[in-house]
């Protein structure tokens, strides 16, 4: 059926590749509307119907309205095979250089913007594996998991943003990267024993490079300065900087000179309490070899 011009799907599941957009994420509707306006006057200068225009593409009805409409996201292949059937000689797939940024939720392209300016990243990780340093299978099973559950296709832009995050270690200059994990955060299997194995191997190649520190907050560690949450602490060029912590200042960031001195006093005394970077790459070999 069809509602406003739009097919349907009884099951009311997208039957297409691509990403929804967000409708509180302006910019992104800026650029997916005006993407969407552009693809609609090409394919009715050709004469085209949007049935007759998906069947060249390979794609359905229903992708087509959406996209021309700009509620959803198209993927690089769409663009260019829109770009092939309508002549439009390179002109539609260059819109994939803003289309690739806006396919990121909002808050995962701020975080993203800030790594990619910091000249300094320090991350205590409380519960889990940071996500800089997160495999897709690992990523996958956490988002997976969550409740109340994301759709398939949400699912897989999450994984794909996370993933991306993780262009800061070939940034060129690099910059200083140190985190630290907990132990029990590295035991449990999230996604499986294969998955886990992935995880730890990655951990172990970024502990190996020549601008990371990784270090392990060991389980027989009483107490320790981390308790309240992580911490993230991130500094830049111009000697400006912005810190969070779930335990202090509402959660929220904050780039006050008394704040940033108290986060970094924490996350110093976190580094001195877990194992030395040596000693954390030989448990991780070690939790490896029994996995």
């Amino acid at each position: 059926m069809s509602v406003d011009g739009e097919t349907v799907r009884p099951d009311g599941e997208a039957d297409e590749p691509g990403w929804e957009v967000d409708p509180d994420d302006e910019w992104g509707v800026a650029v997916i509307t005006m993407v969407g306006r552009q693809l609609k006057l090409l394919r009715e200068a050709a004469g085209l119907r949007a049935a007759e225009f998906g069947a060249l593409v390979g794609y359905g009805e229903d992708l087509v309205y959406k996209v021309e409409a700009g509620k959803r996201i198209p993927r690089r292949e769409y663009l260019v095979d829109a770009d092939r059937v309508l002549n439009a000689n390179g002109v539609i797939e260059a819109t994939w250089e803003d289309v690739k940024k806006v396919r990121y939720p909002k808050r995962v392209r701020e975080l993203a913007k800030l790594e990619a300016q910091a000249v300094e990243i320090g991350v205590y990780e409380s519960n889990g594996i940071n996500g800089l340093l997160q495999v897709a299978d690992h990523a996958k099973a956490l988002f997976k998991a969550m409740q109340p559950p994301y759709s398939p296709d949400e699912v897989e832009r999450m994984v794909v943003a996370r993933v991306a995050r993780a262009s800061v270690f070939e940034r060129s200059p690099a910059p200083a990267l140190s985190f630290v994990l907990e132990e029990a955060a590295l035991r449990r299997p999230i996604g499986g024993t294969m998955v886990q194995r992935q995880q730890l191997e990655r951990l172990l190649e970024v502990g190996r490079l020549h601008n990371a520190v990784l270090q392990v907050m060991p389980l027989d560690s009483e107490t320790h300065s981390g308790m309240d949450g992580k911490i993230e602490l991130l500094k830049f060029a111009d000697g400006s900087a912005v810190g969070r912590s779930d335990g202090a200042f509402n959660s929220r960031p904050t780039s006050e000179p008394k704040h940033l001195r108290i986060l970094e006093l924490r996350y110093g005394t976190i580094r001195a309490q877990a194992l030395t970077p040596t000693a954390s790459l030989a448990f991780i070999e070690q939790l490896l070899g029994e996995t």
